[in-house]
């Protein structure tokens, strides 16, 4: 639920940016943009599609049906070049444009509460995975890496987090709001970006 509340807020945003009028909130449901599409075209549309579209400042994005990024696939994993990639505010990180927009958003609200969230690592390449793989052995086999080629970092799409206690229980209460989700039960650093349950 909280993921199509995401995707609403950004289509709710897209639209803002398309209309260039004061917030669609305030504005009637039945009030057209002058492409004639109407806010409450845009709700319906963000409550019922579900087909792996992410929007991320103003554009949309799409997910194949193995949840990875349509114009990221082409390279492979851990292969993306940096240009490929967008940054995590000014932390030096880069991600999937749309996670690391969420990623970026998420830092700052977490500020805002008082909350403190860094970051250790993201994108990850392929040399990189296969020296982690022999420094700290495949999750498979009990280790803390997963198999080169397969990781989400090498997709742009996870993050691990420099989080204290309270920071960890931050992203417990609020990460999926962002559309991210730790979804590695020995790794409570390791936080995945799945858009509307990717």
């Amino acid at each position: 639920m909280n993921s199509r509340i995401t995707d609403i807020q950004s289509r709710i945003l897209a639209l803002q940016g398309k209309v260039g009028a004061p917030p669609v909130t305030s504005a009637p449901a039945s009030s057209s943009s002058a492409s004639g599409d109407s806010f409450a075209s845009y709700l319906q549309d963000a409550v019922s599609s579900g087909t792996g579209t992410v929007s991320a400042a103003g554009r949309n994005y799409t997910l194949n049906s193995k949840g990875i990024p349509t114009e990221l696939a082409a390279y492979g994993n851990g292969k993306i070049p940096r240009t490929a990639l967008s940054p995590v505010g000014n932390t030096g990180h880069r991600l999937w444009a749309p996670a690391a927009s969420s990623l970026t958003s998420l830092m700052a609200d977490a500020k805002k509460d008082g909350v403190t969230i860094g970051i250790t690592d993201s994108y990850r390449p392929y040399d990189e995975q296969v020296d982690l793989a022999k420094r700290k052995g495949l999750y498979s086999q009990g280790g803390l890496a997963a198999k080169p080629g397969t990781s989400e970092h090498g997709w742009g799409m996870a993050a691990d987090l420099d989080l204290d206690s309270k920071g960890l229980a931050w992203m417990r209460q609020n990460a999926a709001r962002y559309g991210f989700v730790n979804n590695v039960s020995r790794e409570s650093w390791h936080w995945a970006y799945k858009p509307n349950g990717a």
